[in-house]
C-alpha cells in the first residue's frame, strides 16, 4: 500500500488537476478567441513545456521532492499537454485546405514549445 501512496497516489491526483485544467483552458481560450487556429492547445503545450523545464531544473536541483515531482511532471503537466490533439487539429487543418494555418500551428508550436522548456529551465536555475 506504500507504492500507492507515494508514487500512484501523487500521479493520479496531478493526472486529476492536469486534464482539468486542460478542459478548462482549452474552453475558455476557445470561447475567447473563436476556433480558426487552435489557440487554446498551443497555449496549453507551450505553457506545459515551460512548466516541465522548470520542474525538470528543480529535481535537478533536488529542489522538489520524488512525490512532487510525480505529481507534477508525471501527473499534472502529463495530462494537461496535448500532443495528440495538437496532431488531430493540425491534420483538420490541413483536410480543410488551411496550409498556412497548419504551417503556422505546427511551426510555432514546435518553436515556441522548444523555446518554453528551455525558459522553463533557465528559471529553474538548470546548469
Amino acid at each position: 500500500m506504500a507504492s500507492f501512496w507515494h508514487f500512484w497516489g501523487p500521479v493520479a491526483l496531478g493526472g486529476a488537476l492536469g486534464s482539468l485544467a486542460r478542459y478548462h483552458v482549452g474552453r475558455l481560450v476557445g470561447l475567447a478567441w473563436g476556433r480558426l487556429f487552435p489557440l487554446g492547445t498551443w497555449i496549453i503545450n507551450v505553457s506545459g513545456s515551460f512548466a516541465i523545464g522548470l520542474t525538470a531544473a528543480l529535481a535537478a536541483r533536488h529542489v522538489l521532492a520524488p512525490a512532487a515531482l510525480q505529481l507534477t511532471e508525471t501527473g499534472f503537466i502529463g495530462a494537461y499537454t496535448t500532443f495528440s490533439t495538437f496532431s488531430y487539429e493540425t491534420v483538420r487543418l490541413v483536410e480543410q485546405r488551411l496550409w498556412r494555418t497548419a504551417a503556422a500551428n505546427l511551426l510555432l508550436s514546435a518553436g515556441a514549445g522548444l523555446a518554453a522548456a528551455g525558459g522553463g529551465l533557465a528559471a529553474g536555475g538548470w546548469r
